[in-house]
């Protein structure tokens, strides 16, 4: 019985909206805040090649670790709410159509939510996995992975983002904070620690 109600628990607290972190421009503060994001990072890493770095440097591009972001609302007529740009939705801002290519190729959905950091999470390692399948393109290659991440794979193929300034700035943002987040992981991994009754 209690071992019935300590796993709905864990349910029901991991379902909750989690507050981005208080300090998103240092990795080693953000795993002392959220444990669990640490352990969600090691097991992508393993599973996907997924570097920590990289992995939390496009949730911050994509939603500032807001777990129900949404792309903007835009208005008929200027003033009228008429749906929102795109069904992107959660820390990594994943696509209904993303997200169902992602459950059929993994076969799993029970229980995935983009509004999970550890789902999030996995997208990405997944999603990066069959960019470096696909083209070819190094896990450790922030720039060109986030480009194809935004552009998805067959418009990085067109290669219509060489004149787009915008999106090649994106691109350069990642690259830089994957930098930094990774010079901070590596002066503080071997001292984070991993309980696995700790939920947050």
């Amino acid at each position: 019985m209690y071992k019935i109600f300590g796993i709905f628990s864990i349910f029901f607290l991991a379902s909750c909206a989690t507050a981005p972190p208080s300090s998103p421009n240092n990795l080693c503060g953000i795993f002392d805040e959220y444990p669990r994001w640490y352990r969600a990072s090691v097991a992508t890493e393993e599973k996907w090649g997924l570097l920590p770095e990289v992995g939390l440097s496009f949730i911050f591009r994509e939603s500032s670790f807001q777990s129900d972001a949404k792309p903007p609302r835009y208005y008929f007529l200027g003033f009228i709410p008429w749906g929102r740009t795109s069904s992107a939705y959660g820390y990594a801002q994943i696509t209904d159509q993303a997200w169902q290519d992602y459950t059929d190729d993994t076969g799993s959905s029970w229980f995935k939510r983009r509004n999970d950091f550890e789902d999030a999470m996995d997208f990405i390692g997944w999603y990066n996995d069959r960019t470096n399948r696909v083209l070819g393109i190094n896990k450790n290659d922030a720039y060109n992975l986030y480009l194809v991440y935004y552009e998805g794979l067959g418009g990085y193929r067109t290669g219509n983002w060489r004149t787009n300034e915008d999106v090649k700035r994106y691109a350069r943002e990642v690259q830089e904070r994957t930098a930094y987040y990774g010079e901070q992981l590596s002066s503080c991994r071997s001292s984070l620690k991993s309980y696995p009754w700790q939920i947050f």
